[in-house]
């Protein structure tokens, strides 16, 4: 009797987790998920508080608040999206969004190394964690998008 309950709940959990086509994207979608926490938590305890109480002027002040949090809520979307898509049926039909996403972040991390680069190169070191994060993050999508669909 115990073991056919047992049994009955490791099915449920089988069948469950067979319902996930991308083990990738799924992993990708709760990345991104907690990126966009730890990005809008960074930016409201570190980032714009020091915005905040310096003596730029106000539109400057409020083009940082919302670009930011635009990226925090772009984060927040492609966790979703990959959610999605790690439970979609027919990956080949998700498979141009998965590049068009990696292509997004790839172009994000041009402009933030671009940017560095360009007006601090000595805080380029300063970005070593973010590239690590995009590269780690870029080949968990690259790696989703060679994932077959099994019929």
């Amino acid at each position: 009797m115990r073991t056919n309950k047992y049994r009955r709940k490791h099915e449920k959990i089988t069948s469950k987790m067979s319902m996930i086509k991308n083990y990738y994207y799924l992993i990708v979608g709760i990345l991104s998920i907690v990126f966009s926490f730890t990005h809008s938590w960074n930016g409201q305890a570190t980032v714009l508080p020091i915005v905040n109480t310096s003596s730029i002027d106000l539109s400057t002040k409020t083009t940082i608040f919302y670009v930011w949090h635009i990226l925090t809520a772009e984060n927040f979307i492609f966790g979703i999206a990959f959610l999605v898509m790690a439970f979609y049926k027919d990956l080949s039909k998700v498979k141009f969004t998965a590049w068009f996403i990696a292509v997004i972040i790839i172009a994000r991390w041009g402009v933030i190394s671009g940017s560095t680069l360009f007006k601090n190169i000595n805080g380029f070191t300063d970005t070593w964690s973010d590239s690590i994060a995009i590269i780690i993050y870029v080949g968990l999508i690259i790696l989703g998008t060679r994932i077959k669909d099994r019929t």
